[in-house]
């Protein structure tokens, strides 16, 4: 599933392309994803002109006067640009054609994305209006984290990757940043210090910042908005690694599940 870095990638890769232009046409070949897309989409979209492209979690925004584009990459989505003569492949479900010659294709083999035209406030959209803090501002801080895990038993890693308490720490961010701040997956969230969440706040922060500066991690199904993979698995640490020796102490790598997600950590290094 494209997580933050994978849509920041993608938001990064379209935006020069696509803000400042007017679109000409629309064209929904498949309107059935997990929420249907609109019927009057393509009326209410053609002739607006972007005006900018922001992100939100894994949300992205594609604003166009007094409304917005609300995009979900959901498993398997990816929004890239084409040329309008590309023809388009068995999954290319929506294509956003603009006066510049340029299209913006939706792909989504699964199908569980999302693609919906607000005319509100997106702040307030049920999807978002619940949403904790972005993890590379301010507002996502050692004092914040600590606060709101105090009584919490739920282990760490189920605890940082809830979106309510911080958006776009997937599993793969979630394994990273614990291991490079030496803490267990399975802790219980209110039993660690303040100290220790200084230093997660800063791990998460510095691995969500790498992965976006390589491209995002290509898994599966991801590109980003250029159509080319991410490269951050080349850096992974820990995730997907179960059996391998640690890079940091040379143990072998353990695996559990939690919550039907696979958790890599060390013994040693991790406590």
């Amino acid at each position: 599933m494209p997580e933050l870095p994978e849509v920041e990638t993608t938001r990064l890769g379209i935006q020069n392309h696509i803000v400042g232009q007017r679109v000409a046409r629309v064209l929904v070949r498949e309107p059935r994803l997990r929420w249907p897309v609109p019927a009057a989409l393509a009326q209410e979209l053609t002739g607006r002109r972007f005006e900018r492209i922001s992100r939100r979690g894994k949300y992205l925004l594609l604003s166009a006067g007094d409304a917005c584009l609300l995009v979900h990459l959901g498993m398997s989505g990816s929004l890239r640009i084409t040329r309008a003569d590309e023809p388009p492949l068995k999954h290319d479900h929506v294509d956003i054609c603009l006066e510049n010659g340029v299209t913006l294709r939706y792909s989504d083999p699964r199908r569980f994305g999302c693609m919906l035209w607000l005319k509100e406030d997106p702040a307030t959209h049920p999807l978002l209006a619940h949403l904790g803090p972005e993890p590379l501002t301010d507002a996502f801080s050692e004092d914040y984290l600590y606060a709101l895990s105090r009584g919490r038993r739920s282990p760490v890693k189920a605890f940082i990757m809830d979106s309510g308490i911080v958006v776009g720490v997937g599993n793969i961010y979630a394994n990273e940043a614990l291991f490079m701040a030496g803490i267990r997956p399975d802790r219980a969230a209110g039993r660690i210090s303040r100290q220790r969440y200084a230093r997660l706040v800063e791990c998460i922060k510095t691995v969500l910042g790498r992965a976006i500066a390589q491209g995002g991690t290509t898994l599966r199904d991801f590109v980003g908005g250029d159509g080319k993979p991410g490269y951050f698995k080349q850096s992974l640490l820990v995730y997907g690694r179960a059996g391998e020796a640690c890079r940091t102490c040379g143990n072998t790598l353990q695996e559990l599940r939690m919550a039907q997600r696979s958790s890599v950590f060390c013994k040693h290094c991790q406590s």
